[in-house]
């Protein structure tokens, strides 16, 4: 069984930077895939950014949402088996609640993602 715990949400000011980080546990074959995804108050939970445990960057690509390129940046440290995202020049409309979860598949469709974390709150705010 894969368990997620996440960390490092909070309140920032916009503008600002904040690190999460998702530290998972008994990893497998199926859950080779990590996700970051986010969902604010009344809207569905959207796609973030993902990376891949394994396989070559060249084919296996860091993969980001639209409203977040450029300024996230998701990495891994596979000794600390460790994902990390990290967020600049946040905005208010990147408050939400930030969750990580771990698949088999390169998806950004949450329903492919087999385990969850239980999410860090990130509040952009002057």
């Amino acid at each position: 069984q894969v368990q997620l715990v996440e960390s490092g949400g909070g309140l920032v000011q916009p503008g600002g930077s904040l690190r999460l980080a998702c530290t998972a546990s008994g990893r497998t074959a199926s859950s080779n895939v990590m996700g970051w995804f986010r969902q604010a108050p009344g809207k569905e939970r959207e796609f973030v950014a993902r990376i891949r445990w394994s396989g070559s960057p060249t084919f296996y690509p860091t993969y980001y949402a639209d409203s977040v390129k450029g300024r996230f940046t998701i990495s891994r440290d596979n000794t600390k088996n460790t994902v990390y995202l990290q967020m600049s020049s946040l905005k208010p409309e990147d408050t939400a609640q930030y969750f990580c979860a771990a698949g088999g598949r390169n998806s950004l469709i949450p329903r492919d993602y087999d385990y969850w974390g239980q999410g860090t709150q990130v509040t952009v705010s002057s």
